[in-house]
């Protein structure tokens, strides 16, 4: 029997016994469509993160407080936050000792409060900056404008909202001079963000002096606007002396967005393996599954394996013929598990920017056949071993 024949004959096999056929690669289907969708949705945050930080800019730096790693598994980015190391008066070292490289800076505060405007209410997160903050971090106004140096230093309640905020507070119209409750303070609308991206879509940009006044928030970070021909470099080695006149080199880090990226792409990569090993489980149990319903169906087929034997089949063409169902199973498995999560994936493109890593398909469709193969492997052998006498006997 040539191979295309034997091919025909195990697949007519499986489509006599559809409904056992689909429950068998069922264990298969859901290990892949797991594996899809997970390293799909890992590489969509992947990419959101990424279209975030790369709307600030690629020559903003950030000083954070405490000694911060960016690489591998050992990344901290964001332990050393609480440390309240950073101050207003490092700021203006900066201005003072690094103007000639700069083109702006701002200390930054971070808050996560509840917007009330009479019967609406939106939780945002409110930054605070300087003057300089819109221009920092490259954010565009709808609506009115940002807050002057003037209610900076006065320590102002005024708020810049972002696109989302407004919507859901004023409908998305010109709310411009209106007035806002954040706790118990009343803050006027001076500004309204153009969208700009989900993050900041769902901010609001207030004076940073006013903020650490009203809910006693202390500076996370200092962010710094390079001047366009300044190597990047060398421009984070004069801010770091800069801020060693007051500071030790361990009470500070200068982060890139490249380190930013890194940090954040070196995460995603651990847990998406991490995932994706959990999900391998489930191709495990998939295949476990294979080998016990082909081993039930070696047993159901004894007459037909005794007469194919008596009509010249030869036990490798038993083997075979056992062993392509299996594969056949898992194999079809894992194409419709990857057309389902491919779906999963297309659904998940409404909240995140989703897509398929190429890895993920080779990976799970490739394991899919091995899977097939390791676990047919011993009904086959049962089946071609079978004696051809003893199974024309079999009842």
């Amino acid at each position: 029997m040539r191979i295309n024949e034997t091919f025909k004959t195990s697949l007519d096999s499986l489509l006599l016994n559809k409904a056992r056929s689909f429950l068998t690669m069922l264990g298969v289907i859901i290990g892949v469509f797991s594996v899809i969708t997970l390293t799909s949705l890992v590489k969509g945050v992947q990419n959101y993160i990424g279209d975030q930080f790369k709307l600030l800019g690629s020559n903003t730096v950030y000083v954070m407080p405490g000694k911060v790693s960016t690489g591998g598994s050992n990344s901290n980015i964001g332990a050393g936050m609480m440390s309240g190391k950073l101050e207003e008066k490092h700021v203006d070292l900066i201005e003072t000792y690094a103007k000639e490289y700069i083109d702006a800076v701002t200390p930054s505060v971070e808050t996560g409060k509840t917007i009330k405007y009479k019967t609406k209410e939106y939780y945002a997160t409110i930054l605070g900056s300087n003057y300089q903050g819109k221009d920092i971090f490259n954010i565009e106004i709808l609506y009115g404008r940002s807050f002057s140096k003037l209610e900076q230093l006065t320590k102002a309640r005024v708020i810049v909202l972002g696109y989302s905020v407004n919507d859901e507070l004023f409908d998305g119209q010109n709310s411009v001079g209106h007035k806002v409750k954040i706790d118990s303070q009343t803050y006027e609308v001076v500004g309204v963000m153009a969208k700009k991206g989900p993050n900041f879509d769902a901010s609001t940009l207030a004076p940073y002096t006013t903020l650490m006044q009203d809910f006693n928030s202390k500076i996370s970070t200092i962010a710094i606007k390079a001047k366009d021909d300044q190597d990047l470099e060398f421009f984070v080695q004069q801010i770091e002396i800069v801020l060693m006149k007051d500071l030790k080199k361990d009470d500070f880090s200068i982060l890139t967005q490249k380190d930013f990226l890194e940090s954040i792409d070196s995460i995603l990569s651990i847990i998406s393996i991490a995932l994706g090993a959990i999900a391998g489980i489930s191709l495990l149990v998939g295949g476990i599954g294979i080998m016990n319903i082909m081993l039930v169906s070696v047993t159901e087929r004894t007459r037909e394996i005794g007469l194919r034997k008596a009509l010249g089949a030869t036990s490798k063409k038993i083997k075979l013929q056992f062993m392509l169902e299996a594969v056949l199973i898992s194999i079809t498995g894992g194409i419709i598990g990857l057309i389902l999560g491919w779906l999963a994936t297309f659904a998940l493109k409404a909240f995140v920017r989703a897509e398929i890593p190429v890895w993920s398909i080779l990976v799970s469709l490739g394991f899919s056949a091995v899977v097939g193969v390791v676990f047919g492997t011993y009904p086959a052998i049962k089946a071609s071993q079978k004696d051809p006498i003893q199974a024309l006997r079999y009842e």
